[in-house]
């Protein structure tokens, strides 16, 4: 294998890890179109499939480009890129789910003042 062809899978597998964290980045359907309202969860699945099928093309491409044909997989293979792909969106679907809605949570009390749920509990 040529440095240029490593270069090439090198930079495929940093795009790739890229689109599989993009839909959980951006509240935009598809980077694109803003919305009135906040994303809901099937939204950004839906746009990580296409992003999967995309990523999965240009992987032919590149393929094509580099060996001067297509070579055909069964299932496992497209099962096993499925995978990864889901492990490459973990990143992305942590932060938007999991560390998010912590890092932008104030705790309010009754009256909308924060320091009111702060008090002490007195016995």
């Amino acid at each position: 294998m040529s440095g240029t062809e490593s270069i090439y899978i090198w930079v495929y597998i940093a795009v790739a890890i890229l689109a599989a964290n993009l839909p959980w980045l951006s509240e935009r359907v598809f980077f694109i179109f803003r919305s009135r309202k906040k994303k809901s969860a099937g939204w950004p699945l839906f746009e990580w499939l296409v992003l999967y099928f995309l990523v999965g093309l240009l992987g032919m491409g590149l393929e094509k480009r580099l060996t001067g044909e297509i070579y055909h997989q069964n299932w496992v293979f497209y099962g096993v890129t499925l995978a990864l792909f889901v492990v490459f969106a973990l990143p992305g679907f942590a932060y938007r789910y999991e560390l998010k809605p912590l890092l932008g949570h104030k705790p309010k009390g009754k009256s909308g003042n924060s320091k009111d749920s702060a008090k002490p509990i007195s016995s």
